[in-house]
């Protein structure tokens, strides 16, 4: 009895000791992760001469909250950061709306050539941005949507893209057939199937597209150089990438800026992220 004892208690001991080895790698990781942030926010509050310190600086004294009230004013970043808004807003939505449509047809409708065309829509996102960036700028500037926020949101439109299409059809394909059967036979429309049975039971994959979606459009930079001339219809990356070339010696100022520009992007992963990881997790259960 008394080796039975010891063996299970050194099993125990055993997997503590793994799992605080784990536990502290994490935090480690965590910690090293964590130092650009830190840093960023560091740097944003600190006086000129403690920038350029050596050793460096980490908790700035006095506190220099100048800095956001400069960075914030020395440029029209209230018109960029509306700007910037209003395109990730309008086009996060077309992505929603038509990259959930496509899904619904690929998991739930059947038609032929169902599957050929989902390979093919697998296949452009082997397609890199810069390859049709030629194409779409040539067709931009035919229709006239040149300098204009038009290609930036309407192109999100015409499905949302692949990735999306894909990752929610993966979704669409674990919840159970009977639901969709049984609207079915009660006379449900698949317009009505997919606004008052699908919709409201994706809402984890849904929320994963948006924050990727919101990701994407609240921090490129690419799409608006090309498109985007006037200065007064630059986003909140061109107005920043503007700001740091007037300013080349004021680093604590464009580290408040970017800051700033962060805050939104941290609020919405910190708010949907539950609903960002069981979106992710079960996208991924049924093939």
């Amino acid at each position: 009895m008394l080796n039975i004892a010891l063996g299970r208690f050194e099993g125990k001991s055993r997997k503590v000791a793994q799992s605080s080895l784990v536990y502290c790698l994490l935090v480690a990781l965590g910690f090293l992760f964590a130092m650009p942030l830190v840093w960023l926010i560091s740097t944003s509050l600190k006086s000129n001469e403690q920038v350029g310190m050596w050793p460096p600086v980490w908790i700035p004294y006095p506190f220099v909250w100048e800095n956001y009230f400069v960075a914030w004013t020395s440029g029209r970043f209230g018109l960029y950061f509306f700007n910037t808004a209003f395109i990730t807003v309008l086009a996060t939505f077309g992505q929603l709306l038509t990259a959930s449509m496509a899904a619904f047809g690929f998991a739930r409708l059947r038609f032929p050539g169902r599957e050929v065309l989902f390979a093919v829509l697998l296949a452009t996102m082997m397609l890199p941005f810069v390859v049709t960036m030629i194409p779409t700028f040539i067709l931009f500037k035919n229709l006239g949507w040149l300098d204009s926020f038009r290609p930036l949101i309407v192109p999100y439109y015409f499905g949302g893209g692949a990735f999306f299409i894909f990752l929610l059809r993966q979704f669409f394909k674990t919840l159970p057939t009977e639901l969709f059967e049984q609207a079915t036979i009660d006379g449900a429309s698949n317009y009505r199937i997919y606004y008052q049975i699908l919709l409201p039971l994706s809402k984890p994959a849904l929320s994963t597209v948006a924050i990727f979606g919101f990701l994407h459009h609240w921090n490129d930079f690419l799409a608006p150089l090309i498109y985007l001339n006037s200065p007064e219809k630059f986003t909140l990356a061109l107005g920043l990438q503007q700001f740091i070339q007037r300013t080349e010696v004021r680093y604590q100022e464009m580290m408040a800026m970017a800051l700033l520009m962060t805050i939104p992007v941290l609020m919405v992963f910190f708010f949907f992220q539950q609903y960002f990881i069981r979106g992710v997790v079960m996208s991924g259960i049924k093939g």
